[in-house]
C-alpha cells in the first residue's frame, strides 16, 4: 500500500495530526527520524527548515502516494519555499493546523501554503477538536487507495 508523506516545520502539528487521523488523544513525541506506520510516513521537522534534507524528501515521495504540507495557523512565517510541491513526483496536498488555536490566522496559513502549493487541496484541521480530520483522512484514503 502506498502512503502519504506529512512535511511540515518543527512544531506545526504533524505528530499530533497523524495521532489524530488514527483517533489517538495522547500527546505526540517529538519525531527524530523518518516515521513508517500504516499508510503514512511522518517527517522530522527540521527536514522541511534545512534544504539539505530535501533531497531526502523528494527521495523519500517517490514510494508514496501523496505529500501533504502542513502549515500551523498561529506561525506568521512559511517554512516552506516558493513552489515546493513543484519537487515531488505525487500528488501535494496541504493542511492547516490548528485552526482553533487563539492565536490561529487560517487565511494567512492559506496564504502561506499557497506559496509553496499553488493549486492544491488545502484542509483545515484541529486535532484538539477533531474539526476537518474526518474529512482530511477520508480524501487520503482514497488517494492511497487508488
Amino acid at each position: 500500500m502506498k502512503k502519504v508523506m506529512i512535511i511540515g516545520a518543527v512544531g506545526a502539528g504533524k505528530s499530533t495530526l497523524i495521532k489524530a487521523l488514527f483517533g489517538e488523544t495522547e500527546p505526540a513525541t517529538k519525531t527524530q527520524s523518518l516515521l513508517y506506520r500504516d499508510w503514512v510516513i511522518d517527517t522530522p521537522g527540521e527536514y522541511s527548515e534545512n534544504p539539505l534534507y530535501y533531497r531526502s524528501l523528494i527521495a523519500t515521495s517517490h514510494e508514496t502516494a501523496a505529500v501533504l504540507l502542513v502549515q500551523d495557523a498561529t506561525r506568521n512565517r512559511s517554512y516552506f519555499p516558493p513552489g515546493f510541491e513543484q519537487g515531488f513526483p505525487v500528488q501535494t496536498m496541504g493542511a492547516v493546523t490548528k485552526i482553533d488555536h487563539a492565536n490561529a490566522d487560517i487565511d494567512r496559513a492559506i496564504l502561506f501554503l499557497r506559496q509553496s502549493l499553488p493549486d492544491g487541496e488545502i484542509f483545515l484541521t484541529s486535532a484538539e477538536s477533531t474539526e476537518g480530520i474526518q474529512r482530511l483522512k477520508e480524501r487520503l484514503m482514497e488517494i492511497v487507495h487508488h
